[in-house]
């Protein structure tokens, strides 16, 4: 730091430590608020969530469990059918426990089928659509 020498020095000194101080105020404020925003649980939770949520892994494992449940509750309903026999059952709840760790293990070869099936449907609609433009134009 430089020599104050004269009063004027010291008066420019001061306004310049003022200015510092007030400066820096204003960021020990803004860094108050942000770490104040930071710790409020609702916040911490919303940001857990989004962190959660951009995750690809838990995103994919997510969607596979989902698609895994509701395939082998699915097939469960349908092997029950409307019998309400104790044997069904146990074997329903097997067949949907065993459905659903397949699923869920093997995810990509189940959208590749799923993928191809729906391509399959997609290409009929696309005839069936074609061929009555096809017939409507001739006749």
């Amino acid at each position: 730091m430089e020599q104050i020498k004269t009063q004027q020095d010291l008066r420019a000194a001061i306004l310049r430590l003022e200015i510092k101080q007030a400066d820096e105020g204003k960021a020990l404020k803004e860094q108050f608020q942000t770490a104040y925003q930071s710790v409020k649980p609702a916040n911490i939770i919303l940001n857990t969530l989004k962190d959660l949520g951009d995750s690809s892994f838990v995103k994919d494992g997510f969607l596979n469990t989902t698609v895994g449940l509701g395939t082998g509750y699915l097939s469960k309903m349908v092997f029950q059918g409307v019998v309400n026999s104790p044997i069904k059952k146990m074997l329903g709840s097997a067949l949907m426990f065993g459905i659903t760790n397949v699923v869920a293990k093997n995810p990509d070869a189940i959208k590749g089928m799923a993928k191809k099936i729906f391509n399959l449907f997609g290409k009929r609609t696309t005839e069936e659509v074609n061929e009555t433009e096809n017939s409507d134009t001739f006749e």
